[in-house]
C-alpha cells in the first residue's frame, strides 16, 4: 500500500512572512548573511569555510564558468564550476579562479588584426566590454598589436568592413608594462598617464593581463569578498558519480575548495559511494556536498554517509521538467521544512551541524528571505546568475530585448547523462530539462548586491540581524490565491503598459 502524505506540498509563492518588532538598531547596513557551506561541530568549532553571503551559483553549463565564479567570490558567495565536461576543462576553469590576481584581467575581448569593425562590434555586444585587445592570433595571450575601445571608431563615419588595423590604437603608441608589474604599481602608471586601461605583456609581447582603470575603485568596494588562507578566491566544482576517481583528484589538484555531486535525485548507493570513495582517498580535507533530496530520509541518508552539506529540490527549477516527466519531486518550500527540521535533530544527536542548500524555486528575490526563514543555510540558483554579463553564454538580441541562453543540465543540449544515477545508463530518451533565454540584467555585482538589500530589508523587518536570528523569529503565514493577487498591482491602469489589473 503506497504511503501518502496528508498536506499537500507547497511552494515558496504560497507563503509570507508576518512583521515583528524592528528596533533602531536593525537597519539593513547592519544586517549579517553569514553562513556556513560545510559541516562542522556547531558551537565548538569555527565553519572551515563560511560563506558571506547566501548564495552560490548551480552546477551549469550556462552558469558556472569561470568568469562568474570570479565575481561571485568578489561578492562573497562560491560558484560551483560545472562538471559537464572534460576533467582537463574543468580543472583548468578552477585553477583560472585560483589563480586569479585581483586587478588583473586575462582578457576575453580579443580579435585578429584581420577583424572589421563589425567583429569589434559584434564582440562588445557579447561580452558587454568595450575595449578589445588586437593579438596576433586573436586569442587572450597572443602577441600583442594594439587596442580599440569605444574612442577609436565613429559609426556615423565607418564602414562596417573596415580592418581594425586602420583604427585601433597600435602597439607603438600604447603604454604598457611588464607581466611582473604589482598591482600598487598599474594603479600608479595609470592615474599618472590618465588612461583607462594599461595591458601587462611579457618578454616576448605576448599579452598576458589587463588592469583597467574602473577596478581601481571597485576592488576598494568589494568588502565581502571570499577568500582562502592564500588570499585566493574560493571556488566549488561539480562532480559526477561515475569518472570521480580521475575528476576528483584533478579537481583537487587545480586547488578546488568544495566539490558537491550533481545528480537529479541523491537518494541513492552511487553518491553514498561517492562520498566514501572521497573519504578514504582524502579524509575530512576535501569538502563535498551531495543531493539533491527533498525529505528527511534523504537528509538522513547523506549526512550519515559523510556529505559537507545537502542539496534540497526536486524539479522546482525554472528549465526542469523532472516533474511533468517523472512524476516525482516535492513542493519546495514544504521539502526545505521538512529537511530543515531533520538537520535541526541531527545536530542535536551528534553535535554535528550539516549545512542545506535550497536549490530550485526561487522566482522572485523575497523567496531568498523565505527559504532562509525555512531553515534553508544558502540557496543554490541557476536562472538568477544566468542572466548577469559573466555567465558563459552569449548575449543575444531577440525582438528589441537582450537575452542570454539558459539550458538544463537535463536537456539534450547539455547532453549532461552521467548526472542521472541509473547504473551505466549513458543517454536517456527524454528530457528532464529545457532549452530557453532569459531577461538580460547586466552586471553580477548590481544585481545581487540589490537582491541583498531587499533580503536585509525584510530581515530587518522581522527583527532580525542574522540567519540564524532570522530563523528563530521568523513567522510564515500560508496565503490564499486571492491573497496573491491581491499582493500585487490590482483594480488600476497600469501608466507603462495601458493595460487594467
Amino acid at each position: 500500500m503506497a504511503y501518502y502524505f496528508e498536506e499537500p506540498s507547497r511552494t515558496f509563492g504560497e507563503y509570507l512572512l508576518v512583521p515583528g518588532y524592528s528596533s533602531a538598531q536593525c537597519v539593513p547596513t547592519a544586517v549579517s548573511l553569514k553562513t556556513p557551506l560545510v559541516r562542522f561541530r556547531k558551537g565548538e568549532e569555527q565553519c572551515p569555510i563560511e560563506m558571506n553571503i547566501p548564495m552560490v551559483s548551480a552546477i551549469m553549463q550556462s552558469v558556472s564558468g569561470d568568469k562568474l565564479a570570479i565575481a561571485l567570490a568578489k561578492q562573497g558567495g562560491v560558484s560551483f564550476i560545472y562538471g559537464s565536461q572534460s576533467v582537463e576543462d574543468e580543472a583548468d576553469m578552477v585553477r583560472r579562479v585560483k589563480q586569479y590576481k585581483k586587478g588583473f584581467v586575462t582578457s576575453d575581448s580579443n580579435l585578429p588584426p584581420t577583424a572589421t569593425l563589425a567583429d569589434v562590434l559584434e564582440l562588445k555586444n557579447e561580452t558587454g566590454h568595450s575595449t578589445v585587445a588586437i593579438t596576433d592570433d586573436g586569442t587572450a595571450h597572443g602577441k600583442l598589436l594594439g587596442i580599440v575601445a569605444s574612442r577609436d571608431y565613429r559609426l556615423s563615419r565607418m564602414p562596417m568592413d573596415l580592418s581594425v588595423k586602420e583604427f585601433m590604437t597600435p602597439l607603438e603608441r600604447l603604454i604598457t608594462a611588464p607581466a611582473s608589474t604589482n598591482l600598487h604599481d598599474c594603479n600608479d602608471i595609470i592615474w599618472d598617464n590618465k588612461i583607462n586601461s594599461l595591458p601587462l605583456v611579457d618578454d616576448e609581447g605576448r599579452l598576458q593581463y589587463m588592469v583597467f582603470r574602473k577596478d581601481y575603485d571597485s576592488h576598494k568596494e568589494n568588502v565581502n569578498e571570499l577568500l582562502d588562507e592564500n588570499k585566493s578566491y574560493v571556488v566549488g566544482a561539480g562532480i559526477n558519480t561515475r569518472d570521480y576517481e580521475t575528476r576528483v583528484p584533478a579537481l583537487v589538484e587545480a586547488g578546488v575548495d568544495v566539490l558537491c555531486i550533481d545528480s537529479s535525485e541523491g537518494y541513492s548507493e552511487w553518491q553514498e559511494r561517492t562520498i566514501s570513495w572521497i573519504r578514504a582517498n582524502y579524509g575530512d580535507r576535501v569538502k563535498v556536498g551531495a543531493g539533491n533530496v527533498v525529505d528527511r530520509e534523504g537528509f538522513l541518508f547523506l549526512a550519515k554517509a559523510g556529505a559537507d552539506f545537502v542539496k534540497i529540490g526536486i524539479g522546482g527549477g525554472s528549465i526542469c521538467i523532472t516533474r511533468e516527466t517523472k512524476g516525482i519531486g516535492r513542493g519546495q518550500a514544504t521539502a526545505v521544512i521538512e529537511v530543515a527540521k531533520a538537520r535541526d535533530d541531527y545536530f542535536k544527536q551528534t553535535g554535528i551541524y550539516v549545512p542545506i542548500c535550497s536549490d530550485g524555486g526561487i522566482v522572485h528575490d523575497y523567496h531568498i528571505t523565505l527559504a532562509l526563514a525555512m531553515g534553508a543555510d544558502f540557496v543554490m540558483l541557476g536562472r538568477y546568475f544566468a542572466r548577469f554579463d559573466e555567465s558563459p553564454t552569449a548575449k543575444l538580441r531577440i525582438n528589441g530585448n537582450y537575452v542570454k541562453e539558459y539550458w538544463g543540465e537535463g536537456s539534450n543540449r547539455a547532453r549532461n547523462w552521467q548526472r542521472y544515477d541509473l547504473g551505466g545508463a549513458q543517454k536517456l530518451s527524454f528530457e528532464e530539462g529545457v532549452d530557453s533565454y532569459v531577461p538580460y540584467a547586466g552586471t553580477l555585482a548590481e544585481g545581487v548586491q540589490t537582491t541583498l538589500y531587499k533580503v536585509r530589508s525584510t530581515m530587518c523587518n522581522c527583527g532580525a540581524l542574522s540567519i540564524e536570528e532570522l530563523q528563530e523569529k521568523a513567522r510564515l503565514t500560508v496565503v490564499s490565491s486571492t491573497s496573491i493577487v491581491e499582493g500585487g498591482s490590482h483594480d488600476v491602469i497600469l501608466r507603462n503598459n495601458n493595460q487594467t489589473n
